[in-house]
This record gives structure tokens, C-alpha cells and sequence, in this order.
């Protein structure tokens, strides 16, 4: 896995995103696109809001996508994978690059056709603890036509992601405005911040 680590760092350090194909194994991103399904399916993803706890709102004009947090207390043994994966960059992260970092928070994120959203930071104006961003996707055969494309705004340019299976991004959350264009197909990723 220290190959993925470092394509993930070394993009990130090269043009402030950190982009590698590989980093969830095809197998375990399968699983957790089934298990993203299945919860959809029994009703158990909740809308997405903009803001934290203490200020919370809901406007899908703004942010049109469902999550369900992960959680080791699921005892879900493709969840667990992935979250003891992210614990492993974490090390990784803080013995190459003395990064701080001290924990995670994830969530599956599914947006259905038709939804999107706008232009954002990923860290709150009241709590600083989200230090770096990463999502990784679950799409399968996506094509540009679907849409859903991450858009990245850096000073004088922007970079457009397109979702597909097995990518995952790394950036730093006070740093990098971005987007999620709208979607013209269901799109599945796991998003979550790396947080001191």
C-alpha cells in the first residue's frame, strides 16, 4: 500500500491534489458500493446539510446529495477495511510529512441524477479540526457524459475530476473551493476528512 501512500502525497505535493486510481482495491470498493446500496435502499441515508452541528442547514439548491456515516460500532467488515486502510495512510501521512493528524470522520455520499453541489470549503468558519480531504468513488464504467465531475478551483485555474471507480483525492480542506457538477447518473464515493 506504500506505493498508493505516496502517489497520493507526491500528487499532492506536485499541484495541491493528491489523485491516485488505486488506493481502495477493486474487491473492497465493490463491497462498500453494495453495502452504500443496500442502506439506500432501506431507507437509512439521511440529506446531506451545509454547516456543523451548531449551524446545520438543509437546501438542495446548494447540496443535493445523501450520506450515512461509517462507523467501526457497525462491526461491518468492508467498512473496517477501509477505515484500518485510512489509519494506515494516517501513520504514513504523520511519519513522512509530520502531518499532526489524530483522526478521521467518513461518510458513503450517493447523489441521484439530477443533483449536485455548489461551490464550497470543506472546513467550518467555527471549528478548524478538518485538516485534509479525501473521496474516494465507486462508480462503475462512468463516462463524461454522466457528469458529476469534481471541480477544483485553484488561484488561476481549475482542475476537473471525473468520479470514476477506484480514484481517490487528497487535498487540504481550508485551501482548495470546489464543487460536484450536476449528474445525469446515480454517483457513489466515500467522503471524509483526515482531522486533528
Amino acid at each position: 500500500m506504500q506505493a498508493a501512500f505516496e502517489t497520493l502525497i507526491s500528487t499532492y505535493i506536485e499541484n495541491k491534489i493528491g489523485i491516485c486510481n488505486h488506493f481502495i482495491s477493486e474487491k473492497l470498493g465493490a463491497f462498500l458500493k453494495v453495502n452504500l446500496l443496500a442502506l439506500h435502499d432501506r431507507n437509512l441515508l439521511i440529506s446531506a446539510g451545509v454547516g456543523n452541528s451548531e449551524k446545520l442547514t438543509f437546501n438542495k439548491s446548494v447540496r443535493g446529495d445523501s450520506i450515512y456515516w461509517l462507523d467501526r460500532a457497525h462491526a461491518d467488515i468492508y467498512e473496517t477495511a477501509f477505515l484500518d486502510l485510512i489509519d494506515e495512510f494516517i501513520i504514513y501521512l504523520n511519519v513522512t510529512c509530520y502531518a499532526g493528524i489524530t483522526g478521521c470522520e467518513f461518510h458513503y455520499t450517493l447523489y441521484e441524477a439530477g443533483s449536485f453541489y455548489t461551490k464550497h470549503f470543506d472546513q467550518f468558519q467555527n471549528n478548524t479540526k478538518r485538516k485534509f480531504s479525501m473521496i474516494s468513488y465507486l462508480n462503475d464504467k462512468w463516462k463524461p457524459i454522466d457528469g458529476g465531475q469534481l471541480v477544483v478551483h485553484q488561484l488561476n485555474s481549475t482542475e476537473e475530476i471525473s468520479p470514476t471507480n477506484g480514484k481517490t483525492i487528497f487535498f487540504k480542506s481550508n485551501e482548495l473551493e470546489h464543487e460536484v457538477l450536476l449528474t445525469t447518473e446515480r454517483r457513489v464515493s466515500i467522503t471524509g476528512w483526515l482531522t486533528s
